[in-house]
């Protein structure tokens, strides 16, 4: 079977990737497939999906596949290391798609590659369906993410710290998996060849409007910030806490990548965390605009050299445009905000209202989602006195009170039907999210007990997060404190 794949990434020089065929396993079988997105990629679905389990497993390739392991490196929770690369992972090829966009389609838990560094080079089930979900999810939500095309069981047992547990390969398909420590891989060489191959490759694929810059190292630079500054705030406005947010996982296309002990907040704290890893608290929620900016520090670090021959010149250029982040970042997600809190214009003080809310959502321990989807209920209310909805959800003696009573003022100084904002705001402020209680439960049922139908109910209500879904409505619930799911696992 030929699926049409390109091979732009394999086209560059060996030193870039080892090539290497996926591990086969002992039984495949398919437990996830994506229909919608196999269509839009230009594919059969129902064709691809007859052969999905050979295919996506490792005991059969496309006729015009070139698997590759590609070549990185990274700082991992600040520390450099120097080859990381793909170790259980492989780069069938790319699809050009309906709309005309190149994407790698990438397998995940394919056997071991030169960059294993020891691990078994598999992949968990638990884990590799739980990306699926919280991909598809943040698809769903509106935000750059690579997105997961099958998932695919194996009929064999991996060995992990709980015991031996079902292994699985996932089907992955991203803009591109170039990262941030791609470009350091290179870098930290002193390949400086390499490095200018890498960016004219970035360019090619991802920024074509650089070739025309005076300096196109510094025009990606300039891109890739502003794609990260708005990756970040469509992560803090919805609570999406990564996780694992090292320059390996940094995408240069800016999409959500590499989705391992990741999670959504239930309710509100800046500190939440919740990889076992993670233990000081680098990667926290309100971490992660600090954390996207010092990688991208390093990414403008690799790129220098192509910044001119006065190396002061070309740090000031890049500090330049680094500084710039923050400023972006902060514009867009007070933009979100705004959005989420129902007001289409701008004035000053709403900066102070959206931070006093959320002061609110802190003391009282609220939930983020809920709290946000509520304020739209409150909307619909002609009067302050009747914005019950979300004041419930806070203690007797929040100071939510006065904050509900500044933000009616504030709404009759951006004058809209109450009916209009009210929508503008569901729209804004999912009533799904993938909560952690309801993965975990539905991971177990297809692990323990290979029942995948509460993963698949689940799945359909994340694909519509915004609509009001009566039949679902137990899905919105916020965890009991006997649910609550406080440690999420990368499953290497």
């Amino acid at each position: 079977m030929r699926l049409g794949f390109e091979h732009s990434y394999a086209a560059l020089p060996d030193r870039f990737f080892e090539r290497i065929r996926p591990a086969p396993a002992r039984e495949p079988a398919i437990a996830l497939f994506n229909r919608e997105l196999a269509a839009q990629l230009g594919l059969d679905a129902g064709a691809l999906q007859a052969q999905a389990a050979d295919l996506f497993s490792g005991n059969a390739l496309a006729e015009d596949a070139d698997p590759i392991a590609m070549a990185y490196a990274g700082h991992q929770f600040g520390n450099f290391v120097p080859q990381l690369g793909d170790g259980r992972a492989l780069l069938l090829g790319e699809l050009r798609g309906r709309d005309g966009l190149l994407r790698d389609v990438h397998l995940k838990g394919s056997g071991r590659t030169r960059f294993s560094r020891g691990g078994d080079g598999r992949a968990a089930l638990g884990p590799m369906l739980r990306e699926y979900v919280v991909s598809e999810a943040m698809h769903a939500l509106g935000i750059p993410t690579t997105r997961s095309l099958a998932v695919v069981t194996t009929g064999e047992r991996v060995l992990r710290d709980a015991g031996p547990v079902p292994g699985a390969v996932l089907a992955r398909v991203a803009l591109s998996h170039v990262r941030v420590g791609t470009f350091e891989y290179f870098a930290a060489r002193g390949d400086d060849p390499g490095v200018r191959e890498l960016l004219d490759y970035v360019i090619a694929r991802h920024y074509p409007e650089a070739r025309a810059a005076a300096v196109p190292a510094l025009a990606v630079l300039d891109a890739v910030v502003g794609r990260q500054a708005a990756l970040i705030a469509d992560w803090m406005r919805v609570g999406f806490v990564h996780g694992v947010m090292n320059t390996d996982n940094m995408a240069i296309s800016g999409e959500t990548i590499d989705y391992g002990p990741c999670a959504f907040m239930d309710h509100y704290d800046p500190k939440t965390v919740f990889s076992s890893i993670d233990r000081r608290g680098r990667y926290a929620y309100a971490n992660q605009p600090a954390i996207a900016k010092w990688n991208l520090a390093r990414f403008a670090e690799t790129l220098l050299p192509l910044m001119g021959p006065d190396a002061d010149e070309a740090v000031a250029l890049a500090t330049g445009v680094l500084q710039e982040f923050d400023a972006r970042c902060d514009a867009l997600l007070l933009a979100a905000m705004r959005r989420k809190i129902g007001l289409a214009s701008a004035e000053d003080g709403d900066a102070g209202l959206v931070s006093d809310w959320l002061a609110c959502l802190h003391r009282g321990g609220v939930d983020f989602t809920l709290a946000f989807r509520r304020l739209a209920g409150a909307a619909d209310a002609p009067a302050a006195g009747d914005a019950g909805a979300p004041r419930e959800l806070f203690p007797a003696d929040s100071p939510v009170d006065e904050w509900l009573v500044a933000w009616r003022r504030r709404l009759d100084r951006d004058p809209r039907r109450p009916g209009e904002r009210a929508a503008d705001m569901r729209r804004a402020n999912p009533a799904f999210i993938p909560r952690n209680h309801r993965v975990e439960a539905a991971l177990a049922a297809a692990t323990d007990r290979g029942d995948l139908q509460p993963l698949q109910r689940l799945l359909g209500i994340l694909q519509r997060p915004f609509d009001e879904q009566g039949d679902a409505a137990e899905y919105m619930r916020p965890p009991e404190p006997s649910e609550r799911v406080l440690q999420t696992f990368c499953g290497t």
